[in-house]
């Protein structure tokens, strides 16, 4: 699993957004606050309140406001929000399969510690990440 930029500029929006849950944030604000180009910020809240994470509000008051508490929202459910998350473990090395009658020398290791892995996104809240912010 390779996390990318996308999840990065998820957990930031919702991060930013989770100081005033109640608020209704335009894109202007976000993009301005987090520095985000447009587009990118546009897909990833687009992908957020596909999910559910996020709700969003048309009009000249409109925005994006937080769909759920914080402590409902695990990083598991973002990273599926914005890439997708296999819940099957994928081969260490990259490749697409691994053939079970000869797995390569990293199979069980990688495989138990990848479901470690799912285990602590599934588990950890947004609400754990922002406590822990200065």
């Amino acid at each position: 699993m390779i996390l990318t930029q996308t999840t990065e500029y998820a957990l930031r929006t919702l991060a930013l957004m989770s100081q005033d849950a109640h608020a209704i944030w335009s894109s202007t604000v976000l993009h301005r606050r987090l520095g985000i180009p447009r587009k990118y910020l546009q897909r990833v809240l687009t992908d957020l309140v596909r999910s559910g994470l996020l709700r969003s509000t048309r009009g000249r008051a409109g925005g994006y406001a937080l769909a759920r508490s914080t402590t409902r929202i695990t990083l598991a459910q973002v990273i599926d929000a914005v890439e997708g998350l296999a819940a099957t473990p994928s081969c260490f090395f990259g490749f697409g399969t691994c053939p079970m009658d000869n797995p390569c020398a990293m199979h069980e290791v990688w495989t138990r510690h990848q479901k470690d892995i799912f285990r602590t996104l599934a588990t950890t809240r947004l609400a754990d990440l922002v406590a822990r912010r200065p």
